[in-house]
């Protein structure tokens, strides 16, 4: 007897994954023979620093290391967080209270809203955005709140247009700078998401529990002006440690090319970051306390000059990028942070507007064996974007470049 297994509302309700699509026609030219260069996933193809692996080496000798882990973060690996938010942003951090070790910071953000999210609750998600805030939201029980953002407004939200029912969400989530979109933000434009926040939020004595701002600060010291570093959302004027109802994730994986140690960490107020220690006392034990130590060396050295020229190495990709997309007539602009180019794509000879970014992208596997992402995948209003990832060696992202280059667009 055969039977079909059905899987819970949960998981029948989420979208399908963006990168399992990209990976079929991935796989599929690969099988053909193509020699295809992966300008998707932005995966850092430079080796983690030799600082960080030395510490590993020897962390990952010491007997005590291979007991389970200290889950909610060791102290050596809360204290650097710790000092790395004191010396790169100003803020002043206690690790017993605001601190959390995180798997990744995919980790904290897709557990967070099971720590905060009743069923039914809203959660803002600006679009086009990383799936995984929608996807947290879903497995939750929550109902997903996506606000449109566009180039006009620097694919930032304008909180002032935003009305019930999504003015009433229990947590919203900002990414800069932005995935897919290199958006970036400053402290004041912080300050307006907390105000918007607390202007949201039931009036004391709460019923319920105020708006979370929650902030995805990834990449954080991949920045391409060294005057203008990117700013954290504690360094907001009205932010408060102790008082704004907030969290901010954190990750070492493209800073330090880290993204297969899984380690990062979440800075917020105490109550929140409590809900989602709570989270992970029952799903996980926590980082490796060999990667945590490893990690702490690691924050400690965020200044260092060899992470000055993992900045330069994007930087050069980036304009390289930039200036190719442009001489096939893609509207493109620089990112001023981030590991990816965000482009419109190039105009469909038979409407005079930018292609569909499905026909786009599946052109150029197909044609030039060159994998990207579409901007649909993100969002509908990006279904005329797509995403390249600047994480190739330097020679391989030209070759595509030229690939794309020797297609005919028109």
């Amino acid at each position: 007897m055969t039977w079909t297994l059905r899987r819970s509302d949960r998981l029948r309700a989420l979208p399908p994954f963006l990168f399992n699509q990209i990976d079929d026609a991935k796989r599929a030219a690969i099988a053909a023979g193509k020699d295809v260069i992966n300008l998707g996933v932005g995966d850092p193809d430079r080796p983690t620093p030799a600082f960080v692996i030395d510490a590993m080496n020897d962390a990952i000798r010491l007997p005590a290391n291979h007991q389970y882990p200290d889950g909610y973060g060791t102290r050596r690996f809360l204290d650097a967080a710790a000092r790395f938010m004191q010396r790169r942003f100003g803020v002043n951090v206690d690790p017993a209270r605001h601190l959390v070790a995180l798997i990744g910071s995919k980790d904290g953000i897709s557990n967070l809203p099971l720590g905060l999210v009743n069923p039914g609750d809203g959660v803002l998600v600006f679009a086009p955005a990383y799936p995984v805030y929608a996807a947290g939201t879903i497995l939750a029980g929550g109902t997903v709140h996506r606000i449109e953002t566009t180039p006009a407004n620097g694919w930032r939200p304008d909180f002032a247009a935003i009305g019930p029912p999504a003015r009433d969400a229990r947590l919203m989530w900002l990414n800069f700078p932005g995935n897919p979109t290199g958006a970036v933000a400053d402290a004041p434009f912080f300050d307006r998401a907390i105000a918007f926040a607390a202007a949201s939020s039931p009036p004391p004595p709460p019923q319920r529990n105020p708006m979370i701002v929650a902030s995805d600060l990834a990449y954080s010291e991949i920045y391409f002006d060294e005057s203008k570093p990117i700013a954290s959302l504690w360094q907001a004027p009205s932010a408060n440690l102790d008082h704004t109802p907030a969290i901010e994730f954190h990750s070492l994986s493209k800073t330090f090319n880290m993204t297969g140690w899984r380690i990062g960490f979440a800075v917020g107020h105490e109550q929140v970051i409590a809900a989602l220690k709570q989270v992970k006392d029952n799903y996980d034990s926590g980082p490796f306390n060999a990667i945590q130590n490893a990690a702490a060396v690691a924050l400690d050295r965020f200044d260092d000059p060899e992470i000055a020229g993992v900045r330069s190495i994007y930087r050069e990709r980036r304009d390289l990028v930039i200036n190719a997309l442009r001489k096939l007539g893609c509207d493109a602009h620089a990112p001023q942070a981030g590991i990816f180019v965000w482009s419109p794509c190039p105009r469909d000879p038979d409407t005079g507007s930018p292609m569909d970014s499905w026909r786009f992208a599946r052109r150029l596997i197909e044609e030039a064996g060159v994998v990207t992402v579409p901007g649909a995948g993100f969002a509908e209003s990006a279904s005329q974007w797509f995403r390249v990832s600047l994480t190739r060696e330097t020679a391989r992202i030209a070759e595509a470049m030229h690939r794309l280059g020797a297609i005919r667009w028109s």
